[in-house]
């Protein structure tokens, strides 16, 4: 594909060959869909509903919602289109948009799970000085700092990655638009310059990854020092919601891009890719609810709400 040609629409990688097959793959990302919808909104519907939920950590489990949304709605919907009428093609405008929404919202959802570990480390550790490290004002700073860190992160990248000449098949061996498989269709040496953003864009999700370490080194710390067996276990269990999200998100991410290359096949790279793009926002709020008393509470009246008749 060269440059004259770069309006030339994917292919896209099928998850099936059999029509059953297709059907089957369909009804799954269908549920795994309907269930991101159903919790994320929900979540989203106490968080505006339920005024004791306006905390820190509520509001940034809302902005999580609000992004696993965009997520799921990003790669879902198209893998079922294909699915069900047997199709593979996405435009190459399509594909620009896509790959701009996976960045954001992963890298957005990557810098909130980094905010909510902070908070749980201020919540435990700086306890006395909660309501001063984390107002307001100061939680809507760090919430818009993701947001606009993320745009920026995948602006960066879809403008490198789409400037690059195309000069080999336009099939991509995955169910969506990714970057890695995209370069793989260069045939310019400029493709390093994107490499290189992916560099920094990995030393960052690094350091990330380091700061929440080390935050949760001195929350364990501090839950220890706790005297009362009763204390230290709503301390843990202020933090096991965050951690199952975090380990989830994190492992799957980092073994898709960093696994050896000897156990690379199509079928691993789609496998792993479904793991770290469609199943998170599908169980973050399974994992969240099922910790959190308050939140559950607030979920019950929200359904309440919209189902009045199931409970009369």
């Amino acid at each position: 594909m060269s440059n004259s040609s770069s309006i030339s629409p994917f292919l896209l990688l099928p998850l099936a060959d059999t029509r059953q097959l297709q059907l089957l793959h369909f009804c799954l990302f269908l549920g795994i869909s309907l269930a991101a919808l159903l919790g994320n909104g929900l979540i989203i519907s106490a968080g505006a509903c339920g005024q004791h939920l306006h905390s820190p950590m509520f509001f940034f489990l809302l902005s999580l919602a609000l992004t696993d949304l965009g997520s799921s709605c990003t790669t879902v919907p198209k893998a079922m289109h294909n699915s069900l009428w047997g199709t593979r093609h996405i435009s190459y405008t399509a594909c620009a948009a896509q790959v701009f929404l996976i960045v954001f919202f992963l890298g957005t959802e990557d810098f909130l799970l980094t905010i909510m570990c902070y908070d749980r480390y201020v919540s435990i550790c700086k306890a006395l000085h909660y309501r001063t490290l984390l107002g307001s004002r100061a939680c809507a700073h760090m919430a818009a700092a993701a947001w606009a860190s993320a745009f920026l992160t995948a602006l960066l990248h879809t403008a490198n990655t789409f400037s690059l000449p195309l000069c080999q098949c336009n099939a991509l061996g995955q169910f969506f638009c990714e970057i890695s498989h995209i370069l793989r269709l260069s045939c310019s040496k400029s493709y390093l310059r994107e490499l290189g953003l992916i560099a920094v864009s990995v030393c960052l999700v690094f350091g990330c990854f380091v700061f929440m370490l080390f935050s949760y080194v001195q929350i364990s710390r501090a839950v220890l020092r706790i005297p009362s067996e009763q204390g230290r276990h709503k301390a843990f269990s202020m933090c096991l919601p965050h951690l199952a999200v975090l380990s989830l998100f994190l492992s799957t991410g980092f073994f898709a891009y960093l696994k050896p290359p000897s156990i690379s096949s199509s079928s691993l790279d789609v496998a792993l890719s479904v793991l770290y793009s469609v199943v998170p926002p599908a169980l973050n709020p399974l994992i969240y609810s099922l910790r959190n008393q308050e939140l559950r509470d607030a979920l019950r009246k929200a359904f309440r709400r919209l189902l009045p008749c199931a409970f009369e």
